[in-house]
């Protein structure tokens, strides 16, 4: 049975020149018109080497593009040749037939590759072990040579001129359709890429936000103890300049969170992490220091191994912790313990958060690292799905591994894994 696109001179009761004409004016027809239906990039080009193959009596068939840059000529599709190199096999501008044929813009026809020393042996396709002719022509369009078409055969043979007038005819029936094709791939390409920059910038708004979240919950919760100090009369003086010092540390880490956040979507501008041995015992009592007046409806314990060393970036790290701490303070009641542990196996070192909340089904722990991902049916889903998804990126970019299980008692924990510098 025929395939849909297979195209196939039709059977014209007339003899020998004028029936051979008319099949080629045919078959020019019916590949101008699949071509024009194609429905993808790739289904053209597979019709331009099948249906070329086939009108030539060829054995191989296969369609270069030269580059943007006008270098190389890369091979675009091909009927006969590996399919795997299909966007690795290049061909320099100019050199070998089809770089000659490109440079030229004239046909080329060798009778014999394996004595023509023009004949370019391309890495990944060992032509010589089984080509032995070739026919190649160029594929201009607005004066501009946009590649080259090629067909070649197992068997000696010598192509005549009616058939290098029959493969130019396709090349410059082709060169139009392909071209076109290609421009508006690319044009697609590139509205692709305009949605991932919107997305990413949709993304960091949604992380900037997320970020001075942390920072400002804490501010209040001091000057909600400042106004409960002075409603009470049981504050001193001395303790409210200590709140106020305290205040004013968050308010000096928000501009650090916000330079940090917007340096780190300017991959380009920005230098390798330094990844130096850090005390995680430290990173973990000062990020409970600074967050205590979140943390203080809640039993907080610190378990496992101390003195721990581990390879990061603080600044990450302590952030990575924040969101944590944040989303346990969130979902666990009041009252309820929040546990820390630190704890070393074969060479990694684990910090993990554990809470006594309601707990992440199993196809959710992954989930909940993707942004904005809430459950709403917990009935304690806030905020704006961020944290999480905003630890994970800051966990990779130190080559952490961040994960969610079970915790004991029935709540979540989440697992950091890092590489351990020493331990003590």
């Amino acid at each position: 049975m025929e395939r849909p696109d297979q195209v196939v001179p039709p059977a014209v009761p007339v003899a020998g020149d004028e029936r051979r004409q008319l099949e080629e004016l045919m078959f020019l027809h019916e590949v101008a018109r699949l071509a024009t239906t194609a429905r993808t990039w790739e289904e053209l080009l597979s019709i331009v080497v099948d249906g070329t193959r086939d009108a030539l009596n060829a054995d191989v068939s296969s369609l270069y593009l030269l580059d943007r840059d006008g270098d190389h000529l890369t091979l675009a599709a091909t009927n006969g040749l590996d399919r795997h190199q299909i966007g690795r096999a290049r061909v320099p501008f100019g050199e070998g037939i089809t770089g000659r044929v490109a440079a030229s813009r004239e046909p080329m026809v060798i009778p014999d590759v394996r004595s023509d020393e023009r004949f370019l042996w391309v890495r990944g396709i060992d032509q010589r072990r089984f080509v032995a002719s070739m026919l190649s022509v160029p594929l201009s369009w607005n004066d501009q040579v946009v590649g080259v078409l090629n067909v070649q055969t197992e068997q000696t043979r010598d192509f005549a001129p009616r058939d290098v007038a029959h493969l130019r005819a396709i090349g410059d029936l082709l060169a139009g359709i392909v071209e076109k094709g290609r421009l508006q791939r690319e044009a697609e390409a590139q509205v692709t890429a305009l949605k991932a920059i919107e997305r990413a910038q949709a993304e960091l708004v949604a992380l900037v936000t997320h970020e001075l979240r942390t920072p400002l919950a804490v501010v209040r919760a001091y000057l909600d103890l400042l106004a409960e100090a002075v409603g009470d009369g049981g504050g001193t003086v001395p303790s409210a300049v200590e709140w106020h010092r305290l205040a004013d540390e968050q308010l000096t880490r928000l501009d650090r969170l916000v330079d940090s956040i917007l340096a780190s979507v300017r991959p380009e501008e920005q230098a390798p992490l330094d990844l130096v041995p850090i005390d995680l015992t430290a990173i973990v009592e000062e990020t409970v220091a600074e967050m205590g007046p979140l943390l203080r409806r809640h039993h907080l314990e610190h378990e496992g191994r101390r003195g721990l060393r581990v390879l990061g970036e603080s600044g990450r790290l302590r952030q990575i912790l924040e969101h944590l701490l944040e989303n346990a303070v969130k979902y666990a009641p009041p009252g309820t313990t929040i546990t820390i542990r630190t704890d070393l196996a074969e060479g990694i070192a684990r910090l993990s958060v554990s809470d006594e909340g309601p707990g992440i089904p199993e196809d959710w722990r992954e989930r909940v690292f993707e942004p904005y991902a809430r459950r709403s049916e917990t009935g304690a889903a806030r905020g704006s799905g961020i944290g999480l998804y905003a630890a994970r990126r800051l966990g990779e970019a130190m080559g952490a591994r961040i994960w969610c299980e079970p915790a004991p008692g029935g709540g979540a924990c989440f697992v950091v894994a890092l590489a351990a510098a020493v331990a003590l």
